[in-house]
């Protein structure tokens, strides 16, 4: 490890959480926008934890409350999640119950077990390598950006629906409960901070554990 790169934190530096400008940390602000300088996103970690607690608690109603009602000929009809993704599937709407399965039901679950392993990663609970470090990361980034496609099909399977006489469909309470998850998860993303996997690894490779500071 003698002739690594020398790392910003090594050599005092921090880079500011609201511009990005990298500056010596014990200016305390950041000359450029005046944002309090930290090495690492303060408390990520137990930031992280409590909102992933928080969209597994919204994820249970989300699946058991009704997703969607749909007025068909008079009948009311409440279908949850599952429950739409049937009905879809047996009117042969297989684009739309496939693309509901994958955004409600895989993304979330997937993305939530994803960021729960790389909390434990971070606090030194696994050591995993850094090549599954980095792949883990990466598709975490990359189910953040379909975190929202279900709702965008409710809504507008919403708008197409109304404009005839024969079936009206309706949002229920369980697309505010997977609202919420949404949100919630996507605020998780947000404040886990991923040097702390770097950290962590660099502290196991030259056997020693991270400091206090940075492992906030």
């Amino acid at each position: 490890m003698s002739d690594r790169f020398p790392r910003a934190v090594e050599m005092g530096l921090a880079g500011c959480q609201t511009c990005g400008k990298v500056s010596p940390l014990v200016l305390g602000r950041c000359p450029r926008c005046d944002s309090k300088l930290f090495m690492r996103k303060p408390d990520s970690v137990r930031r992280t934890v409590a909102f992933m607690l928080a969209a597994a608690a919204l994820y249970i109603p989300a699946n058991v409350l009704p997703m969607m009602s749909m007025v068909e000929m008079g009948v009311v009809t409440e279908n949850t999640i599952i429950g739409g993704i049937i009905y879809f599937w047996q009117g042969e709407a297989y684009p739309i119950a496939l693309v509901i399965l994958t955004a409600s039901i895989i993304i979330p679950l997937l993305k939530m077990v994803a960021l729960t392993w790389l909390c434990l990663a971070a606090s030194g609970k696994i050591k995993p390598s850094p090549g599954t470090l980095s792949r883990i990361y990466w598709l975490t980034e990359l189910m953040g950006r379909w975190s929202m496609v279900d709702i965008f099909v409710v809504g507008i399977l919403v708008a197409l629906v109304q404009l005839g006489n024969y079936m009206t469909v309706s949002p229920g309470p369980g697309a505010l409960a997977f609202a919420g998850v949404v949100v919630l998860t996507m605020f998780a993303a947000i404040s886990f901070d991923p040097r702390l996997l770097w950290d962590r690894f660099d502290a196991l490779q030259i056997g020693s554990s991270p400091s206090k500071e940075i492992d906030s």
